[in-house]
């Protein structure tokens, strides 16, 4: 019973993505949704109280399993250093569930400035990666292995770089192989982030 109503949500939500990345948000309707899905309303509302739930729920899940990588990365127990080249190693995890979905990613930053609650919940995760990317600096610092007199700041340059890499990467996929343009990326800052012998 359970994994029925599991698979009926994943029903709702690969539907909901279709639709908003086809047609946007705003001319998508629970009705539309339903019909893609090959679900009833009543099994919709059982699941999500609305549209903008099912939204949410979209957001919220890829925000989520790139909060759970950096929080992986950040317990490595490694030098700052290694750990941030490390995280090289999630652009593949980013590209690869963000593949195709330029038009949902629209679609998100687009309702984001549009809509408090988007907003919110949009930036929190951002405010969380640079609070670890800020953390992860200042412990380079102590151990020695990257010098920097403003970590938060490092912090904001860290979260561009990944941010531009993924937009450049959504906006246009075949113009380059990303994923080692972002590692590249973050190898350069690395460099210029190391203590200086």
């Amino acid at each position: 019973m359970q994994e029925r109503s599991q698979e009926t949500r994943l029903q709702i939500t690969a539907a909901a993505s279709h639709l908003f990345s086809q047609s946007g948000y705003d001319a998508t309707g629970v009705a539309e949704i339903c019909t893609r899905a090959g679900v009833s309303k009543g099994a919709f509302y059982h699941h999500f109280p609305s549209k903008h739930a099912v939204f949410m729920a979209l957001l919220e899940e890829w925000l989520s399993g790139l909060d759970k990588q950096i929080q992986f990365f950040g317990r490595s127990g490694r030098p700052a250093a290694e750990t941030l080249l490390g995280m090289g190693s999630m652009l593949e995890f980013i590209f690869h569930s963000a593949s195709g979905q330029l038009p949902l990613f629209l679609e998100f930053w687009a309702q984001a400035s549009r809509n408090k609650s988007v907003w919110q919940t949009t930036i929190a995760p951002y405010h969380r990666f640079h609070q670890q990317f800020t953390q992860l600096v200042q412990r380079g610092t102590q151990d020695g292995s990257l010098r920097s007199d403003d970590p938060q700041s490092t912090a904001w340059v860290i979260l561009a770089l990944a941010t531009g890499v993924l937009l450049q990467g959504l906006l246009d996929p075949q113009a380059a192989d990303w994923d080692q343009v972002g590692k590249h990326g973050l190898q350069i800052l690395i460099n210029g982030l190391k203590k200086e012998s």
